[in-house]
C-alpha cells in the first residue's frame, strides 16, 4: 500500500508584499515544472509547540556517533514494524476460525482500519505536543497490552478488543517513523530514505514464511512473541531520543513555554485534548464506525438490514458525517483536517490518490488470503510467500523509486506511471482469480500491483510534505495518512459487506448439500473447508463459491483503481526536489534560507558543459 503545486482550478496563495501585482493570485499551467511553492501560512499555525521545539533543539546536539545510534534505532524500529506487518495479519483468520467466527474477520479488519486511520493524527499531535521519544514510549505500551489481550483471548470479542489496542500502537509506530524521517531529511533525500527504511520487508517476507510455518498451528504464540520483541526493538531509539533531549536541555537549547505550575491539572488535560483536536477525532471515528461497521454486521443479524440497530447506526452515522466536516472547518483552533490545506493541489491530490488506492487495494485483499487458502493446496510456507509477494515488490520498487527521485529530482510522472501499472495489475486479477491452478497469473498480478504501488507511494508523501513548512509536517503527514486509511476502512467494510452477503448464497448454490449446519460451518471456518480433499465435491463447490464472490470484489477494485491516475495528472505538480526541507519557505534542515546557488542540484558534468559553453562564448 501506503504526494507540487495547484493546477489551474486551484489558485496558489501568493506571499504578501506591498506590490499590488504580487498580491494577485498566481496560476500555473497544468504541467509546468516548479522549484518552489507559493503558499502563505497563518501565523497561528507557525506556533512552536513542545514536541517541535524539542526536535529543533536536538538538531544542535547530533554528532557522528549519536546520529549513528539514532539511525540504528530507526532501523530496528522499521525492522520490528515490518516483521509484525508481514506475520501477525495472517493469524487473524486462524484466531477467528478457532472460535468459529471467520466471517467476522472482515468486520474486525474494518474496525482496525478505522483505529489506524484516526490514530495517525492522534499520534502526530502527541508527537508535536509531548515529544517524539515520549510518544514512542506510549506506542510501546499499546503494542504490548494489545498483543497480550489477543494472545489470551477465548472469544471473538476479546480478539477484537486486543486488535483495537494494538492498532493504536501499530499506527503510532508507522506515524513516528515517517515524522522522524521528515525531521531529518531534505526533499531530495526523503523519498530515497523512506524507501530504504522499508528494506526490512525484503528480508522479513522470507523470514515470515518460516515463522508462520511454525507458529500458525499455535497462533497465540505468534501474537505473544511480539509483546516481548517490540519493547526490545524500540528501546534504542527511545533511549537515543531521550538522551538528545536531555543534552539539548543541558545546553539550554530547548525553548518553549510551559504552563504555570499553579495551573489546574484538569485544565491542563483539557488544553492538551483541545491541542490534539480530540473532539474532531472522536467525531471522525464515530461517523466512520457507524457507517461502515454495519456493512459487515448486518448480514449476520437476525433480521439482516431490517434490524433496527443497523438502520439506526447508518442514519446516525450519515447525519454525523457532515457535522464532522463542519466542525473541522469552523470549530477547533488546530483541526486534525485543516480545510484550507485541501485548497492546495499537492495535498488534495495526495489525499484523493491515497484514499481511492486503498479502497481498491482492500476490496480485493481483505479476503485474498482466505481465497487462496481454500482454492489452492499450498503449505503454510507457500501461502505466506504468496501473501508477501506484493509487499516485497512494493519495497523493492519503492527503493528504486527513491533512487529515481534522487537522480531526476522530480517525481510526478513516475507516480503517474506507477498508478497506471497498479491499475493493470488489479485488472488482470479478474482473470487470475479464476485460474485456480495457475500460480504464475496470481503472482504476476501481485508483482505488478507492487511495482506500481512502490513508485506511487514513495512520491505521494513527499508531494504533500513539500507543501507545508516544518512546523506542520507531522500534521499534514497525519492528515494524508488519515484520509488514506479511511480508504482502508471503506475498502475493508465494502469487502466485508459483499462477503457476508454473497458468500452464504454462493455456498448454497455451489456446494452439493442442503445441510444448513454444514453450510454454516463452511462459511464460518476456512480450515474446515481445507479438511476436504481438492477433488471432493464439497471442496470443489466451496472453490466455485469463493471464485464467484472474489470476482465481485476484484471488479469493484478495478473500477475504483481508475481514479488515482486521473487525480495525479490533474492535481499534482512536478516540483524540483532540492536540499530544502520543504518547498514553501525554501529553508534547509537547520532553518537557513537556501539561495539560488545552493539550490543548483545539477550534476558536475552538466555544470561543466555549461561552463565550457560560457567560456566559448566569451572567446567569441
Amino acid at each position: 500500500m501506503a504526494s507540487t503545486s495547484l493546477d489551474n482550478q486551484y489558485p496558489i496563495e501568493g506571499r504578501l508584499s506591498n506590490d499590488n501585482e504580487n498580491k494577485k493570485t498566481r496560476r500555473l499551467s497544468l504541467n509546468e515544472p516548479q522549484d518552489h511553492l507559493y503558499y502563505h501560512d497563518d501565523s497561528s499555525e507557525q506556533e512552536i509547540v513542545t514536541g517541535v521545539a524539542k526536535v529543533q533543539a536536538t538538531n544542535a546536539v547530533w554528532g557522528k556517533t549519536s546520529r549513528a545510534f539514532l539511525f540504528t534505532g530507526i532501523a530496528l524500529s522499521c525492522y520490528i514494524y515490518s516483521l509484525d506487518g508481514v506475520t501477525t495479519w495472517q493469524y487473524l483468520s486462524y484466531a477467528t476460525s478457532a472460535v468459529l467466527e471467520h466471517s467476522v474477520s472482515g468486520t474486525i479488519s474494518t474496525a482496525n482500519a478505522i483505529i489506524i486511520a484516526v490514530g495517525k493524527p492522534l499520534m502526530a499531535k502527541l508527537a508535536d505536543v509531548v515529544g517524539r521519544a515520549e510518544t514512542f514510549i506510549i506506542v510501546t505500551v499499546l503494542y504490548v497490552v494489545g498483543y497480550i489481550v489477543i494472545a489470551s483471548a477465548n472469544n471473538v470479542g476479546t480478539i477484537a478488543g486486543g486488535q483495537v489496542i494494538y492498532s493504536f500502537g501499530y499506527t503510532g509506530l508507522q506515524m513516528l517513523q515517517q515524522i522522524v524521517i521528515a525531521d531529518m531529511t531534505n526533499l531530495r533525500w526523503r523519498g530515497l530514505v523512506t524507501g530504504l527504511v522499508s528494506a526490512p520487508f525484503i528480508i522479513n517476507n522470507f523470514v515470515s514464511a518460516e515463522i508462520a510455518e511454525g507458529v500458525l498451528p499455535n497462533w497465540r504464540w505468534g501474537y505473544a512473541m511480539f509483546a516481548i520483541l517490540v519493547p526490545v526493538a524500540l528501546a534504542p531509539i527511545i533511549v537515543t531520543l531521550l538522551w538528545a533531549q536531555w543534552k539539548a536541555r543541558k545546553m539550554n537549547k530547548i525553548h518553549y513555554s510551559r504552563p504555570p505550575v499553579s495551573k489546574a491539572t484538569g485544565r491542563a488535560i483539557v488544553d492538551g485534548l483541545l491541542e490534539m483536536d480530540f473532539i474532531g477525532l472522536l467525531l471522525i471515528a464515530a461517523s466512520l464506525a457507524l457507517i461502515l461497521l454495519p456493512l459487515g454486521l448486518a448480514p449476520k443479524a437476525v433480521r439482516g438490514w431490517k434490524t433496527p440497530s443497523m438502520i439506526g447506526m447508518i442514519v446516525v452515522g450519515a447525519v454525523l458525517f457532515p457535522i464532522t466536516l463542519i466542525y473541522e472547518w469552523k470549530g477547533p483552533r488546530k483541526p486534525v483536517i485543516p480545510m484550507r490545506w485541501l485548497k492546495r493541489g499537492p495535498i488534495l491530490g495526495a489525499c484523493l490518490i491515497g484514499f481511492f488506492d486503498f479502497v481498491s487495494f482492500y476490496l480485493q485483499y481483505t479476503y485474498l488470503y482466505s481465497y487462496v487458502y481454500v482454492t489452492q493446496s499450498w503449505s503454510y510456507r507457500d501461502l505466506t510467500y504468496f501473501s508477501a509477494t506484493q509487499s516485497l515488490a512494493l519495497t523493492i520498487f519503492g527503493i528504486l523509486g527513491g533512487f529515481i527521485m534522487y537522480a531526476t529530482q522530480r517525481f510526478k510522472w513516475m507516480m503517474f506511471t506507477g498508478l497506471l501499472i497498479r491499475l493493470l495489475g488489479v485488472g488482470l486479477m479478474i482473470k487470475a482469480r479464476s485460474a485456480t491452478g495457475n500460480l504464475a497469473e496470481l503472482v504476476s498480478c501481485q508483482v505488478l500491483q507492487g511495482l506500481g504501488g512502490g513508485f506511487a507511494a514513495i512520491a505521494l508523501q513527499v508531494s504533500a510534505q513539500a507543501a507545508v513548512t516544518q512546523v506542520d509536517v507531522a500534521t499534514v503527514t497525519a492528515m494524508v495518512l488519515l484520509i488514506t486509511e479511511i480508504g482502508n476502512s471503506v475498502g475493508s467494510a465494502a469487502a466485508a459487506g459483499i462477503w457476508s452477503t454473497e458468500m452464504p448464497k454462493a455456498l448454497a448454490a455451489h456446494v452439493p448439500t442442503t445441510n444448513a449446519t454444514l453450510l454454516a460451518q463452511l462459511y464460518g471456518s476456512i480450515t474446515d473447508i481445507a479438511l476436504y480433499p481438492p477433488t471432493d465435491p464439497i471442496r470443489l463447490g466451496a472453490i466455485a463459491a469463493y471464485q464467484s464472490v472474489m470476482y465481485k470484489l476484484v471488479l469493484g477494485a478495478v473500477i475504483v483503481a481508475i481514479f488515482p491516475p486521473i487525480f495525479c495528472a490533474v492535481l499534482t505538480k512536478d516540483i524540483k526536489l532540492t536540499r530544502a526541507q520543504n518547498a514553501v519557505d525554501n529553508k534547509d534542515l537547520a532553518g537557513r534560507p537556501i539561495d539560488a546557488d545552493s539550490v543548483d542540484e545539477r550534476t558536475s558534468s552538466e555544470r561543466g558543459v555549461e561552463t565550457s559553453e560560457a567560456h566559448g562564448a566569451s572567446r567569441v
